[in-house]
This record gives structure tokens, sequence and C-alpha cells, in this order.
């Protein structure tokens, strides 16, 4: 394996850095938003399936 001394190296990843398109604020803004109502909606997504999974299987099991 090829070795680089540490000033290529950091020459490199500063170049690579330079090519980074940062989101602004308001793209961030929105993603963040979007993400928390995503969590939401899969939050409650999970609680009524987990509801009605728990109502058939103690519907089943005090069946005798």
């Amino acid at each position: 394996m090829a070795r680089t001394n540490p000033f290529t190296f950091f020459q490199q990843v500063r170049s690579e850095v330079g090519k980074v398109v940062w989101p602004t604020r308001n793209e961030t803004l929105i993603s963040t938003a979007m993400v928390l109502v995503m969590v939401i909606f899969a939050s409650l997504f999970f609680l009524a399936a987990d509801q009605i999974i728990q109502f058939f299987v103690g519907l089943i099991l005090s069946i005798r």
C-alpha cells in the first residue's frame, strides 16, 4: 500500500472538501421538518399496528 505524506494528504482532503455542495439553511430546515413528520407518521402507524396485533392475540389466547 502506497504511503502518502501528511502534507499531500491534507492537500487532497482540502481539494475534496472544496467540491462539497453544502445545503442552504432553508433546505436544512425543510429536510428536518420532513424527517420529523415522517417519524411521527411512522410511530403512529406502528402504534396502531401494535394495538391491533395485541387485540387479536388477546382474543385468540382468551379462547379456551
